[in-house]
């Protein structure tokens, strides 16, 4: 079988049009309905409900206080334009971080979901986003573990990569499998 896989100069959002038109197209070669979007304050999530039209788009965004106590960088306009275009928007704990991080934080320990997430970063922050969303996803209930999907992230702001694969739940990450790479920077 051969592929495309589409490698960007630089990582960031001026490729974020050029991510969802891939993604858009290779959903609709493979007949996958849902799509993951990683987004922090809500640009990216706004951007793919308009090029992402009639998949079942699910906005996954930081979890409230990652920047600061109680708060939440996902604008409320985002989120209002996001569900009024039948989004779903979805903030919990990231499945790599957590404890881990917070054992960083208290004991300057890493423990394994921080090595797991800065080995994904081998290939990328967006790699890294695009593997966690869907356990993320797969532990609240909005993606089964017998479908694909893909998996949009990117590094800081918009998107650069995608990635289709099959959700599992966290505690099975190591089933975890990466079917095809879209798109991501070309470092």
């Amino acid at each position: 079988m051969e592929l495309k896989t589409v490698y960007f100069e630089n990582p960031g959002r001026e490729n974020t049009e050029a991510v969802l038109r891939i993604v858009k197209q290779r959903a609709e070669e493979l007949g996958i309905n849902t799509i993951l979007v990683a987004s922090t304050k809500g640009n990216t999530a706004v951007r793919a409900m308009d090029v992402l039209q009639g998949l079942r788009v699910i906005i996954v965004t930081h979890v409230t206080g990652f920047r600061a106590p109680d708060t939440q960088e996902f604008t409320e306009e985002s989120r209002k334009i996001v569900e009024d275009k039948g989004g779903i928007i979805l903030t919990t704990a990231h499945a790599f971080a957590g404890l881990s991080r917070a054992m960083r934080h208290k004991y300057n320990m890493y423990v394994w979901g921080e090595v797991i997430a800065d080995t994904l970063r081998i290939f990328g922050q967006g790699m890294k986003v695009a593997c966690e969303i869907p356990l993320m996803a797969a532990d609240s209930g909005l993606v089964s573990t017998d479908e694909d999907v893909i998996s949009i992230a990117g590094d800081s702001r918009g998107a650069d990569t995608a990635v289709v694969l099959r959700p599992v739940n966290t505690d099975k990450f190591f089933d975890l499998k990466v079917k095809e790479v879209l798109c991501k920077p070309h470092f």
